[in-house]
């Protein structure tokens, strides 16, 4: 059997209980940040640290389809909000009634406020035509520059910095807003900042949009919503 050369062996690849709970805390501490941004800047080094994490996020055929543009400049971050704005008022007026109240009482960004602003893309020709692992699921590239999104999301939050996602925006006004080519797919807004608090549930649970699913109403043994109840997970979700 052919053996790794020494230097792709990885030795410290176990993590300690101490590590591993620190993990899941970041996990379930994670939160998607709108209106707690306070003025501080966020050094350069740890700014670095997070894109770094980002950018060892997983990618298909390791092509890496992911670019950061780093948004420091107020009137750029304006012309973002200002573009979040008209299709905030088009998204408010697809609620009735009730919702609708609800979700223009909602604070669904950070834009101006937070110092800092990370709009990730994916080049999806980055590697060529035929990249390995897309050949049959196309959209694998977008899925990879995602999970980029998420490692950021997560470092960010053990630098005790919040992130918050922009989706409600026209990717054509904000392609238009950071000169992004139309070749370039528009993957995520990110702002980024250090917060006076964290919230100790998603704001979205906790004004009522919409409660958390039990693990067990999401999760199937074998096949699509089957279900065999003497299988043993089920004893633990």
């Amino acid at each position: 059997m052919k053996t790794m050369e020494p230097n792709t062996i990885q030795t410290d690849s176990g993590f300690s209980a101490g590590e591993r709970d620190a993990v899941y805390k970041c996990i379930f501490n994670r939160r998607d940040v709108r209106g707690q941004f306070l003025p501080d800047p966020v050094p350069d080094a740890v700014l670095a640290r997070i894109l770094n994490a980002a950018h060892h996020a997983p990618s298909v055929g390791f092509m890496q389809p992911w670019d950061f543009i780093v948004v420091r400049d107020a009137a750029v971050k304006q012309r973002v909000r200002d573009a979040f704005e008209t299709a905030n008022l088009e998204a408010a007026g697809m609620f009735e009634d009730e919702k609708q109240k609800t979700y223009r009482r909602l604070k669904l960004e950070g834009i101006v406020e937070a110092p800092v602003g990370i709009c990730i893309t994916c080049d999806r020709s980055r590697t060529g035509p035929v990249v390995l692992g897309r050949t049959h699921q196309a959209e694998m590239d977008l899925y990879s520059a995602v999970c980029a999104v998420q490692n950021l999301w997560l470092a960010a939050r053990v630098e005790n910095i919040g992130v918050g996602w922009v989706s409600i925006i026209r990717p054509d006004d904000l392609r238009s807003a950071l000169g992004i080519p139309p070749s370039i797919q528009i993957i995520a807004y990110l702002c980024v900042g250090y917060v006076a608090h964290f919230y100790q549930k998603p704001e979205l649970e906790t004004a009522g949009w919409l409660p958390r699913m039990p693990l067990s109403e999401v999760v199937w043994i074998d096949r699509w919503q089957a279900r065999d109840t003497s299988d043993p997970l089920l004893g633990y979700l």
